[in-house]
């Protein structure tokens, strides 16, 4: 039996209980998470804006070390310190085919699965894949990927959504080539990786904007030249810090329909506008024919960072250990199981970084 947090039903609050976690199967591996981040999407999760099988055991952003293998296990053993990958690609479908593991057609079916249950019987699913909000997991044996070497086993549960995400939307999605300038819509963790990220790949102006004016030093912290408070001018405030012409690259970090029109509004002619935030399915994104032709700018959607993590895993570890990446930084709240709610709580107000479960 171990401590998990688990979400009953969707719009049901979050629930602290004793699971029961078998031993890993063929397969599969054993995990004792040493940390797990709280992300924006585990919070999606509870209201309903992203659906997986419930009752489930929240958390895909972590890192621990393995307790025991499965029949057919090789690439990891006990003792191991190793980062849990939430959305392993299967090496069969479409997109895989292409080289476009991010966007894996069965990335997520382990959701489906049962994998522990309650003290009273209730099957539980993994959350997404990986079950993270747990003392220990029980996951399929590619969702676990080795800790590189120099890199903290607690600060490496972040290479495991916010800095994977923040990163590639920069190298991957975007493009970022050193002198351009770039715009960071959101300030959280997955925000605070962005900034870091166009720092590393030698952005010129690099603008961050958030709701929060108590988010300044952070984002300067982590490589933002310029700090926006977001209001109606927003767009125009960017452009004003970029002779008028707007940035060269916008990553929005948010989700909503009135942040993603910013970030296009604040991009300049033929810029190109990322979107990273998972929003809802009500939040409706509008432009007219005649401004797609004239700004000819690009918006692009971005999975996962566009990340293929096994083979980015090792150069953000470089990057950490030369010090350019600076893991630590993107976490104000290191917490308990217990505190996840109230770490929800502070995401919906707007507050902090990344809140760090450490176990």
């Amino acid at each position: 039996m171990v401590r998990a947090a688990v979400i009953p039903a969707v719009g049901s609050p979050l629930e602290i209980a004793e699971i029961d976690l078998p031993e890993p199967g063929p397969g599969q591996v054993r995990v004792r998470l040493a940390a797990a981040g709280v992300c924006h999407s585990d919070l999606s999760l509870t209201n309903g804006t992203m659906r997986v099988p419930v009752p489930a055991v929240l958390g895909h952003e972590g890192a621990g070390t393995v307790v025991s293998v499965g029949e057919g296990v090789t690439h990891v053993a006990p003792g191991d310190g190793v980062v849990l990958n939430w959305a392993p690609s299967c090496g069969s479908c479409h997109a895989c085919g292409l080289g476009e593991v991010w966007l894996c057609a069965n990335a997520l079916a382990g959701a489906a699965d049962v994998y522990a249950r309650r003290a009273d019987g209730t099957d539980l699913h993994p959350g997404l894949n990986v079950a993270a909000f747990a003392e220990e997991t029980v996951v399929a044996a590619r969702c676990v990927l080795p800790v590189p070497d120099g890199v903290p086993l607690a600060d490496a549960a972040l290479l495991g959504c916010a800095v994977l995400t923040g990163y590639g939307a920069v190298h991957h999605a975007a493009r970022v080539r050193a002198g351009e300038t770039v715009a960071v819509y959101g300030v959280g963790g997955v925000g605070l990786a962005t900034l870091q990220a166009a720092r590393i790949a030698g952005a010129g102006r690099i603008v961050a904007v958030d709701v929060s004016p108590a988010k300044e030093e952070l984002a300067r912290s982590a490589g933002a030249t310029d700090y926006v408070v977001a209001s109606e001018t927003t767009a125009r405030d960017v452009r004003k810090l970029t002779g008028g012409h707007g940035v060269d690259v916008a990553v929005e970090c948010v989700g909503r329909a009135a942040t993603i029109r910013t970030a296009w509004e604040s991009t300049r002619r033929g810029g190109r506008t990322t979107v990273v935030g998972i929003g809802g399915k009500d939040q409706q994104v509008t432009f007219n024919a005649l401004e797609i032709f004239h700004w000819g700018r690009t918006l692009a959607g971005c999975v996962y960072g566009n990340c293929d993590p096994a083979v980015d895993l090792p150069l953000l570890a470089e990057h950490v250990r030369a010090g350019r990446l600076d893991l630590g930084a993107l976490v104000t709240d290191r917490i308990g199981l217990d505190d996840i709610p109230a770490a929800f709580d502070n995401m919906i107000a707007g507050k902090g970084g990344r809140a760090l479960v450490m176990f």
